[in-house]
């Protein structure tokens, strides 16, 4: 597939407020990037026209109930159908910190066993509370498995920003450990939080910045095409993004955030 025929889905509800920005990450690439609100794909039924989906961040439904959990039941309700296709044909999902959330209720993350009926894991109320907006350092733990990682080399410590209240991600106490070694055994931890060095937070704020167990910043499900991460790439798109770029002798062109895309896009190349 060229570059220029794939078409990407950026879904938005009342709420979404990274859909401009997550459109330009796939703009500056060549792709074709449509935002879309959900209940135009369904009356629709375009789903399946995408060869790419994104949930963006924001506050989707102004998070009541739980951050995510309104959209995700929406999205299954309604479009259950489509994705299941998605994820049988290994089409890439991601889902960027309120869509995190979202796949996270959906059952589509962590999917050990495939798409799940409840929940297997939460997304909850930083520790400490409160909405935070801060710079991060994400290392990557993943060994190939992830699709929108490709270009990120294993243990490679990445600058990227984080904005969120709910942030916080959790297994259940009595499956933490289990799960904890399903998600290395199958190779679906993608990003912890670190310092700028690579050493882990170990929970320590603010290098995690919500308290997160394990520091996990980033998943993906068994296939490596469904991903789900707090931080904003789209936010460290560029290297003019980059918080103190005013004291950088030689700003670079891109930042971080652009691995991510680019690693979907040339994963879309080669396979469709």
């Amino acid at each position: 597939m060229k570059t220029e025929e794939i078409h990407v889905c950026i879904l938005r509800v009342g709420g979404t407020n990274c859909d401009a920005e997550t459109t330009r990450a796939f703009d500056e690439l060549g792709v074709k990037a449509e935002v879309v609100h959900l209940n135009e794909i369904v009356k629709r039924h375009s789903l399946p026209d995408y060869n790419a989906l994104v949930f963006p961040g924001g506050f989707s439904y102004g998070d009541y109930v739980r951050a995510g959990a309104i959209l995700a039941k929406g999205i299954w309700t309604k479009l259950r159908s489509d994705l299941k296709i998605f994820v049988e044909e290994g089409r890439p999902i991601l889902g960027i910190c309120n869509g995190f959330q979202v796949l996270v209720e959906a059952g589509l993350l962590p999917a050990f066993e495939g798409i799940s009926e409840y929940p297997e894991a939460t997304l909850a109320t930083n520790i400490p509370i409160g909405y935070n907006c801060r710079w991060v350092h994400i290392k990557h733990e993943n060994s190939g498995n992830c699709l929108f990682t490709q270009k990120i080399p294993k243990g490679k410590v990445i600058k990227i920003p984080v904005a969120h209240g709910e942030g916080r991600f959790l297994f259940s106490k009595e499956k933490e450990n289990k799960y904890l070694e399903r998600l290395y055994d199958t190779d679906q931890l993608v990003f912890r939080y670190c310092n700028q060095e690579g050493d882990y937070a170990e929970g320590k704020y603010p290098v995690n910045p919500n308290g997160a167990f394990h520091d996990i910043a980033g998943i993906c499900d068994p296939t490596g095409a469904v991903f789900g991460l707090m931080p904003h790439p789209e936010r460290a798109f560029y290297g003019w993004q980059l918080p103190d770029w005013t004291k950088i002798e030689n700003i670079p062109k891109y930042g971080d955030g652009r691995l991510i895309f680019k690693s979907v896009v040339e994963y879309l190349k080669k396979h469709f």
